[in-house]
């Protein structure tokens, strides 16, 4: 049965959605709480490994836990990609402060380095996914291999974004927003060669799933950091727990629809029943 979603409009609204809360409600623990990088990486990632157990578990497409995964992912790879990037000097650290949270407070790999090792992953995924055999497009994932394929992409491509739209907004020196119209214009193009026969959807897809991750971490920090640093300073907070709220109801639509169609799906197998 269907695991995965239907790849629709509808689809890159939560996956957005999803991914700005990531960044949002990662930040919120890691610096706004303090608990540091280390520590909120490890409760993150043990969160993704209970959210995917759950999907793992499910006989067929949910909305709730397919999302809750998503975002699990986001937030994670909010805190790893900090981690690996960052350390604790005063460039990441606020004004006075000397430590954030208990443990290593980075690795301090810089961007293009902790680029480099997550496409390095990545490339390493999808090696052993097309020696598998198994299908690349999301609608004919329907093993239990595939989808442990799909899902370590999913995290390892969340990170990645997360790295991209940092360095965008702390080093290109585009800032917030121009980071995220960036990226924007360049889902813009990905947009226009869907409809060249000769590129591959399935490619245009992850190509689009990364992309929509940095536009997610660089919206984020538009919505969170200080107007000093060219942001709306709406908190990491108030933030998270609007876009929760939007995240939520766009789950429970989701949820609804797909009940809708599995009713539909089901009458005619209950008529033909009644028929004979």
């Amino acid at each position: 049965m269907k695991k995965l979603p239907e790849i629709t409009l509808a689809f890159w609204v939560m996956k957005i959605a999803a991914t700005t809360l990531g960044e949002t409600a990662g930040d919120l623990f890691a610096q706004t709480l303090k608990l540091g990088y280390f520590l909120t990486t490890i409760a993150l990632f043990a969160l993704f490994v209970g959210t995917l157990v759950v999907q793992l578990r499910s006989e067929r497409y949910h909305p709730f836990h397919y999302w809750t995964v998503i975002l699990s992912t986001s937030m994670a790879g909010t805190t790893i990609a900090d981690f690996m990037n960052r350390d604790a000097s005063e460039k990441y650290l606020a004004a006075g402060a000397t430590s954030l949270g208990w443990g290593p407070q980075g690795l301090g790999l810089g961007y293009p380095a902790g680029a480099a090792i997550l496409i390095s992953l990545l490339l390493v995924i999808f090696a052993v996914w097309k020696a598998s055999g198994l299908p690349f497009a999301i609608g004919e994932i329907n093993t239990f291999r595939g989808e442990a394929l799909f899902w370590s992409a999913i995290l390892v491509s969340n990170t990645l974004g997360t790295s991209m739209g940092d360095f965008l907004s702390d080093s290109s020196g585009l800032g917030y927003a121009g980071g995220a119209l960036l990226v924007t214009a360049l889902l813009g193009v990905l947009l226009a060669l869907k409809y060249v026969p000769a590129v591959s959807n399935v490619l245009l897809f992850w190509f689009a799933f990364v992309l929509t991750r940095p536009l997610g971490a660089t919206a984020g920090d538009f919505l969170t950091k200080p107007s000093a640093k060219g942001g709306l300073a709406l908190g990491t907070l108030g933030s998270s727990i609007v876009l929760l709220g939007v995240l939520f109801a766009l789950m429970a639509y989701a949820h609804a629809k797909e009940r809708r169609n599995r009713v539909a799906m089901l009458e005619p197998v209950a008529l033909g029943g009644r028929h004979r």
